[in-house]
């Protein structure tokens, strides 16, 4: 059974690969709706995975270039959008500092074994020790 973080996690990722799909014009509470919408549940509220989203987009700007600096000989649109939306979820909850840097990596490769390529969670992993390193997180 997965735990309750784990789950607010993925579905981040899914509300962040929705908005990416939608071209990237829509807030996220707008694509907590469209997705509640084809579930046919109305949504209930701003719950963890709606609230890591919007960190995540809040910090785009600045989580993107920050992965570009830790990802050497990587441009930003080489990266998957999978990928590119974990580093990013990650990256929100390292700057949220209530989650140990470790626990917060783990969980990240965790999603990429999920929901990414067989190559992504080294990818994924060696991002986010750099990332954590520079800043202090580790």
């Amino acid at each position: 059974m997965q735990r309750r973080e784990t789950k607010a996690r993925a579905r981040a990722l899914q509300l962040l690969y929705a908005w990416e799909l939608s071209g990237g014009g829509l807030t996220i509470e707008a694509v907590v709706a469209r997705v509640a919408a084809m579930h046919g549940r109305a949504p209930s509220g701003y719950d963890r995975g709606a609230d890591l989203a919007a960190k995540a987009l809040a910090g785009q700007p600045e989580f993107d270039a920050r992965i570009v600096d830790a990802a050497e000989h990587w441009r930003l649109e080489r990266v998957g959008v999978v990928e590119r939306n974990i580093l990013r979820l990650a990256l929100a909850e390292l700057d949220e500092a209530s989650t140990p840097a470790r626990v917060v990596i783990d969980e990240a490769v965790k999603l990429a074994h999920w929901f990414a390529g067989a190559r992504a969670p080294a990818f994924i992993n060696g991002v986010l020790d750099s990332v954590a390193r520079d800043t202090g997180a580790l």
